[in-house]
């Protein structure tokens, strides 16, 4: 399954933005670049992105994109180069949903639902985690093993569905844990993603690597995080390695 956009995010601080329009529409943009430091210039200024809140933006869309500029055309889904997604912010820690133009609505809705979910203090774990990078690496100077040891804290200790006090990642530095390894074997019944179970995405998204019959459905492969490993086999291994794995076979 391809993706109908890349997710990236942009640094736009002191970066000059075209934006074109008035009225509500437009100074909601201007707000949402103003805040993320972005100059913002008429469409004479020499930029590389560009909000167009036009009636009819199609004409302005073509005069910037013979430019070589980008283009998002609000609610002109066919007129835009990229998106702009709906946010939650717990900075640095920020949250992008996007619907790829389908329904703005409904990326409103899930960021609502993530404002509830996602604790105030997320950006302090961040910060947290940044300034111990350092002792982190000291502790773990292998990049596989730090990376299983920061994927067993944010799957336990340092949870960040959580609220943590200041001081969380020094504690947990002091009396750091092994990650054990485990393999976890799922028979599956149904090669619809949307009928894992709870227990069964959080493994696939923790999982340093995953097993897998054949008959597997990529759908169900691309659940578990993208730097995983994906090893094609016809039996559970005997010694998976280090970390979390998974194992997965279709049954009829």
């Amino acid at each position: 399954m391809s993706l109908p956009a890349l997710p990236i995010f942009v640094t736009l601080a002191g970066r000059p933005v075209i934006l074109l329009g008035e009225g509500e529409a437009a100074e909601a943009k201007r707000r949402l670049l103003e805040r993320a430091g972005a100059a913002v210039v008429g469409e004479e200024g020499e930029a590389r992105l560009a909000v167009v809140a036009l009636a009819d933006p199609a004409p302005a869309v073509a005069r910037l994109r013979a430019r070589g500029v980008l283009v998002n055309a609000v609610d002109r889904p066919d007129l835009c180069d990229f998106t702009l997604p709906a946010i939650v912010d717990r900075s640095p820690v920020l949250v992008a949903i996007g619907t790829a133009g389908a329904s703005a609505g409904l990326a409103a809705a899930l960021r609502q639902r993530l404002e509830a979910l996602l604790p105030a203090g997320l950006g302090r774990l961040a910060e947290g985690l940044h300034a111990a990078r350092a002792a982190v690496r000291a502790r773990w100077p292998d990049v596989a093993d730090r990376r299983r040891a920061i994927g067993a804290a944010l799957a336990g200790p340092l949870d960040p569905l959580a609220d943590h006090p200041d001081g969380a990642v020094a504690r947990w530095l002091e009396s750091p844990e092994a990650p054990a390894a485990a393999l976890v074997r799922f028979r599956l019944v149904s090669g619809d993603p949307d009928d894992l179970t709870l227990r069964q995405a959080r493994a696939l998204a923790q999982a340093e690597r995953i097993f897998h019959r054949g008959d597997v459905p990529i759908a169900i492969l691309e659940r578990a995080r993208a730097d995983a490993v994906r090893i094609l086999c016809q039996a559970p291994p005997a010694a998976p390695g280090p970390g979390l794995s998974v194992d997965l076979e279709m049954v009829e």
